[in-house]
């Protein structure tokens, strides 16, 4: 078959597959409920069927991987229409698909349950949209790869636990989606481990590429596992309380029916104990969504295929923090008001006051974490680097939005702009991330300085990286222009409650606004601007020109750069899909989102959108950030150092060296660890219980040559010194009875 007729069937597949789609999601009531089920178990499916199919043919097990991620997709697409027509609503709460699963007579029982509702159906669209994508995507790029089956089977798994995380109705179930994910994303971004050229680490020093890749795995692994420790403590927490409360249980919807609950754990420590165990649940995303303290590993994650990247970036694993606090928040601030009606005023005002800093502190870690990363994004000379920092930055945006929600009668948009982020994010990052593929695909490379004069040699990838790029800086009318306009929205509605925070988080956001653009625009310009690099020039002398990425490996970008550019106009929509039934579930949270026909919600969506005050604050940033990034990389010459001299080398080697806060946690917790290891060993192994056991082994060696020298062997020796034994012990016990020091009575008077 001819190239041409590759395109015309590869067209056709394209679009039936879009056919199908749009008719799931029209008449997705079919499926119900068992797409609640059937969204995460085919991708699981593929994943357990992947090692089998590549007995059978490589091709089989291939084109699967792409079917079961379709199927997934498609049965969570489907069932948008429930929420939309209230199929999933029962009047008081949304409907749950449950399965027994554990049962203790008399204390609890949880059962294994997907629950359908907006937030729900929401990520699970997100994470198998994005997912299938990215599937498809692989077919090209990682094409010819060994270990191909294992590459299916943790994708598909990975997939298949970011659902089973999202749909989960009750936190054990959340968790184990949570562990599925942790472990997936261990084995995928160490998926080259056995790659033996020499490569060198700020770190670890020149090792294989190999083991490299190894570390990273296991650094993302460790450090995860951190946050995730706080997380179950958190959750045993939560149960315990419940079971005191007389309501045991962990399902997210039963928490909203009875506060007793958060009412006991508030008067426990003035409050203290309320706010440590949230504090730990936060821990747990704040591992996974690498914000700080923790957000140290994400930059290694690049070390698995940018496809591994893409997914844990654009559509799973980070985005699992996100979405644990937004399951949680509302129930917790309706909590917030609901605790006013069973507690007397004194011990409210403490549950109030723990909530409060909960939620500050959030909105706190997420400010300065988008802050810090941006920064550090500035100066970073790896492609995927630079997309890693711009995802702990944005992620921090997030937590932002969702911190704020607490603090203001329209902070309820909070809650929306953090969605409308999240999904925005996760379609442009996507879309960055699988163009930075293309682009390492085609010059074997991972550094911006071996890039660049390649525009015209990849014109597609150009072009849908730059819209990504815009997206990602939030220029008009690109996807993330109007989700970081609702964050900033939010934020200023905190500052006009007269609190200086929203004027803090405010500025912060858009300082980080500013450096975005800037970034962005000093990635596209080392990019694919300017000269050819030594790298570009050499694969051309060596009959290996750079050359546009495959159709399979396009298509996927040119659909997600189509999705880029409408996901801003959405946002009525996410705004009725979200709050139809809000008003009735989180009855106490005052001021739910107004409703209204959706021409009408988009009529004043852009008029508040273009008359915020916000916008122009939102364009300053930009001309602040772009200006500069503009003349240095876009117009002006290649340079991916910029520093000079004095203190600006400073500045610049505080930035690249991450604030010094990775070297500081491998100063502290690895080469700290190591030495404590090694001191533990020399001063208390050897120097202690080793010297220890060798004092006790001589000792009883010189006792035992001891009794051995009176060993005679003469017998009449013997008997002597078995009399005077025997005298010398009837002596002994004399003593004892005469002086009353025996504590048992002898048996003769």
């Amino acid at each position: 078959m001819s190239n041409s007729q590759n395109r015309v069937v590869g067209l056709i597949i394209v679009i039936i597959a879009a056919i199908i789609l749009i008719a799931a999601v029209i008449f997705g009531q079919m499926f119900y409920p068992y797409n609640a089920w059937l969204c995460w178990g085919f991708p699981i499916l593929g994943a357990v069927l992947a090692p089998l199919l590549a007995k059978f043919h490589p091709k089989a097990r291939d084109y699967s991987a792409i079917l079961f991620g379709y199927l997934g997709m498609l049965m969570a697409f489907s069932m948008i229409s429930a929420i939309f027509s209230g199929v999933a609503w029962d009047g008081t709460q949304w409907l749950e698909v449950t399965s027994p699963w554990i049962s203790v007579p008399g204390l609890i029982t949880i059962d294994w349950g997907m629950l359908i509702d907006p937030l729900s159906v929401f990520m699970a669209c997100v994470a198998t949209g994005v997912g299938f994508l990215i599937l498809a995507y692989s077919l090209g790029y990682m094409k010819g790869d060994s270990s191909l089956s294992r590459y299916w089977f943790f994708m598909q798994f990975f997939i298949g636990g970011m659902v089973i995380l999202v749909m989960a109705n009750n936190l054990l179930l959340t968790f184990i989606g949570w562990e599925i994910v942790g472990l997936c994303s261990y084995a995928l971004i160490g998926f080259w481990y056995n790659r033996s050229n020499m490569v060198h680490d700020d770190q670890l020093g020149d090792v294989t590429e190999g083991e490299l890749n190894s570390h990273s795995g296991m650094k993302a692994f460790i450090v995860t596992r951190v946050g995730d420790v706080g997380l179950l403590i958190s959750i045993i927490f939560i149960f315990f309380f419940t079971v005191s409360a007389g309501n045991p249980t962990l399902n997210y919807q039963a928490l909203l029916t009875d506060y007793a609950w958060l009412g006991q754990m508030a008067i426990v420590l003035n409050g203290v104990l309320l706010l440590t165990v949230f504090l730990l649940f936060f821990l747990g995303p704040i591992g996974k969504s690498a914000q700080f303290p923790l957000q140290f590993w994400l930059p290694e994650a690049m070390a698995g295929p940018t496809t591994v990247s893409a997914l844990i970036h654009a559509a799973a694993m980070v985005k699992a923090g996100v979405y644990l606090v937004a399951r949680m928040s509302p129930i917790l601030v309706q909590g917030y008001f609901a605790l006013s009606t069973i507690m007397i005023p004194a011990l409210y005002a403490i549950a109030q006051n723990a909530l409060l800093n909960f939620f500050l502190i959030i909105a706190i870690i997420g400010t300065f974490t988008a802050f810090m990363a941006a920064t550090m994004a500035l100066v970073a000379n790896e492609l995927k680097k630079v997309l890693a920092f711009s995802t702990i930055s944005q992620l921090g945006y997030m937590f932002m939005a969702l911190g704020i929600f607490a603090f203001t009668a329209d902070g309820v948009y909070g809650y929306t702009a953090a969605a409308f982020h999240l999904a925005a994010h996760a379609i442009f990052k996507a879309l960055l991330f699988l163009s930075a593929g293309a682009v390492l695909h085609a010059v074997h490379s991972k550094y911006l300085a071996d890039m660049g004069g390649i525009r015209k040699a990849m014109p597609i990838t150009f072009a849908v990286m730059l819209i990504g790029a815009l997206a990602l800086s939030g220029v008009p009318p690109f996807g993330g222009f109007w989700s970081k306009e609702a964050i900033f929205s939010s934020a200023w509605h905190l500052w006009g409650t007269g609190s200086l925070w929203g004027m803090i988080f405010l500025l912060f956001g858009a300082l980080t606004a500013a450096f975005t653009i800037f970034y962005s625009f000093r990635l596209i310009g080392l990019t694919f601007l300017g000269n050819p690099s030594k790298n570009v020039k050499d694969l051309e002398a060596a009959g290996t020109p750079v050359h546009e990425a495959p159709g399979i490996m396009w298509v996927p970008l040119a659909i997600l750069a189509i999705a880029t550019l409408i996901i801003g106009f959405t946002e009525p929509f996410l705004q009725n899909f979200f709050y139809q039934f809000w008003d009735v579930q989180y009855s106490l949270i005052p001021h739910a989102p107004h409703l209204a026909p959706l021409l009408e919600m988009y009529l004043e969506f852009f008029i508040h959108v273009f008359t915020s005050p916000t916008f122009l604050i939102t364009i300053g940033a930009l001309l602040l950030g772009g200006i500069p990034g503009y003349i240095f990389y876009i117009r002006g010459s290649r340079s991916t150092d910029f520093a000079g001299r004095g203190f600006a080398r400073r500045i610049y080697n505080f930035l690249y060296n991450r604030w010094y806060w990775n070297g500081a946690m491998y100063l502290i917790f690895v080469d700290g660890g190591l030495r404590v290891a090694r001191g533990m060993y020399k001063y208390i192994e050897t120097k202690g219980i080793d010297k220890f056991n060798y004092v006790v082994a001589d000792s009883a060696m010189g006792a035992s040559r001891g009794w051995r020298r009176l060993q005679t062997g003469v017998h009449s020796w013997n008997m002597i010194l078995l009399l005077i034994g025997a005298l010398a012990f009837l002596l002994l016990l004399l003593l004892f009875q005469f002086y009353g020091g025996l504590l048992i009575p002898l048996p003769f008077p």
